[in-house]
């Protein structure tokens, strides 16, 4: 049987999502709030993607650096490198690396349990009991993914500078006084609040769209798992969308320093 793509469906499929992240945003505020659902969620969401977030920030600062020193060196502004790559891990690499782990290991996660209780018909039955499932499994996995992604945003700024300082001085013969000096002539706090900003959003997305998937799982075992491979290609999908257009509203609202 041909397969056949319906733009009406993926344009329903579009709208159901933004209307869960309208809905996880009203429910975010509604009491009784599950705090202890919310604190097991960031300890696992924590757990399986703080070790290898520190092993993947560690070669994604060091090629960074890597690459900006060697350029650096070709157009003589060798000085600047360290503050380059500071900008670059902070702003860019820092909050990607965090939403495609946060993706991978716990969107994934997420799917598979939202997708596990959905065929088991549990949201059913909770929703028969009066229980709302965004507000009672939903919100808490949300806010645990965003909460999350702004910690491991914050490990991955230190590992990756730590990790491109290591590799300029010693296999670049950078300076160490000049890659750490340099800070300050680039490198502002915003550069800082707007990483943090993006991992808060991209952990929001990967817990909103795992969550959908999950709760819309159909076709038994199998559907469980087609879900997590399509949680995770979608959320890969926007993260990247979203991170170019945040970035380009960020160059025009928060002016480069010096300028």
């Amino acid at each position: 049987m041909a397969l056949t793509f319906s733009p009406l469906a993926g344009v329903k499929q579009a709208g159901r999502l933004f209307a869960l992240f309208l809905e996880v945003g009203r429910m975010s505020f509604k009491r009784p709030f599950q705090l202890a659902e919310f604190i097991q969620q960031s300890w696992f969401i924590a757990s399986v993607t703080i070790v290898p977030t520190m092993l993947v920030s560690i070669p994604f600062g060091a090629v960074i650096a890597l690459q900006i020193g060697s350029l650096a060196t070709q157009i003589g502004a060798q000085s600047f490198t360290g503050a380059a790559s500071v900008i670059a891990v902070v702003q860019q690499a820092g909050p990607i690396v965090c939403a495609l782990l946060i993706a991978g290991a716990g969107g994934s996660a997420i799917c598979a349990d939202l997708g596990s209780r959905k065929i088991r018909d549990e949201l059913d039955a909770m929703e028969v009991l009066g229980i709302s499932p965004i507000q009672r499994l939903v919100v808490p996995r949300v806010l645990a993914s965003m909460l999350v992604g702004v910690a491991l945003n914050g490990l991955v700024d230190v590992v990756g500078v730590a990790g491109g300082y290591f590799f300029n001085v010693i296999l670049q013969g950078g300076t160490p006084g000049a890659y750490l000096s340099s800070f300050s002539a680039l490198a502002q706090m915003s550069d800082l609040w707007s990483g943090e900003l993006k991992a808060l959003l991209f952990g929001m997305i990967a817990g909103v769209v795992a969550s959908f998937k999950g709760l819309n799982v159909g076709g038994g075992p199998k559907g469980v798992g087609d879900a997590v491979n399509e949680s995770v290609v979608i959320t890969f999908m926007l993260l990247f969308v979203v991170n170019f257009t945040i970035t380009a509203v960020l160059l025009q609202i928060i002016p480069a320093k010096g300028s």
